[in-house]
């Protein structure tokens, strides 16, 4: 009994041996070639909203990146414009490249472009910034950035949003914005100190995850200088828009 255990041992061992040889054979006739990185993009509207008043006011927001998993180039357009009197602001144009440094959270740094204009006269400013984008917890999703003016000045703004879905298609989204300055700059309305506290909410509809109907109610309120400098210190409307990504 013990010489056929042994036997069968032996046996094992044997064909153990063969089997890892022919293993380490065939990686070094089929080399593991290495991965090549993969990239892709997204181009998203995520506001694009006409506000429902006399003023006749449009809001748009809309985000381009490509790249890969732990590094994107972005493009950031926001603003508003109203048709009747042609006059409006691009709130923030930014260019950016983002890195991830954790599993929600990209740094990102770049150049920016913020413009008030009526038409004809564009007050103007180029800037460097550089933020955070990502989810905290709970899933709220946070944007901030900290700008540096051409002429020296340094100003930041905060973003933060969350989707709450009420059904698979059904989604109610609240968002919060404001933005904070340590100077003066008035030639694009923006003041020392926190400017302005905006509270929205919008209610979509997904057709498709890649396009959505809303409408939503807003509120602005300013603060502190930029009250003072301000005619128009609040605000409440109701809009309509479109949510929609390639």
């Amino acid at each position: 009994m013990g010489k056929k255990l042994y036997i069968i041992l032996i046996s094992i061992i044997f064909m153990s041996y063969f089997s890892l040889s022919e293993d380490v054979n065939q990686c070094n006739f089929y080399p593991v070639k290495p991965k090549l990185p993969y990239y892709y993009g997204q181009f998203l509207i995520d506001r694009f909203e006409y506000i429902l008043n006399k003023d006749n006011d449009f809001n748009y927001e809309m985000t381009a990146w490509y790249g890969g998993d732990y590094r994107r180039i972005w493009l950031e357009l926001e603003g508003e414009h109203n048709f009747n009197k042609n006059l409006g602001k691009i709130e923030n144009g930014d260019l950016l490249f983002g890195k991830l440094i954790s599993p929600f959270w990209d740094i990102r740094a770049g150049i920016g472009y913020v413009s008030l204009y009526n038409g004809k006269v564009y007050n103007d400013k180029k800037m460097i910034l550089i933020g955070f984008k990502g989810l905290a917890p709970y899933r709220f999703e946070i944007d901030t950035n900290l700008r540096l003016t051409d002429n020296g000045n340094v100003y930041g703004d905060f973003e933060a949003e969350y989707d709450l879905f009420i059904s698979q298609r059904l989604v109610l989204q609240p968002r919060f914005d404001t933005t904070f300055s340590f100077k003066n700059i008035p030639n694009i309305d923006i003041y020392s100190g926190v400017n302005n506290f905006d509270f929205s909410l919008r209610l979509r509809y997904e057709f498709k995850r890649e396009f959505a109907p809303y409408v939503g109610l807003n509120y602005s309120i300013k603060i502190g200088n930029a009250r003072k400098a301000s005619e128009e210190n609040e605000s409440l409307f109701i809009f309509t828009g479109i949510r929609a990504w390639f």
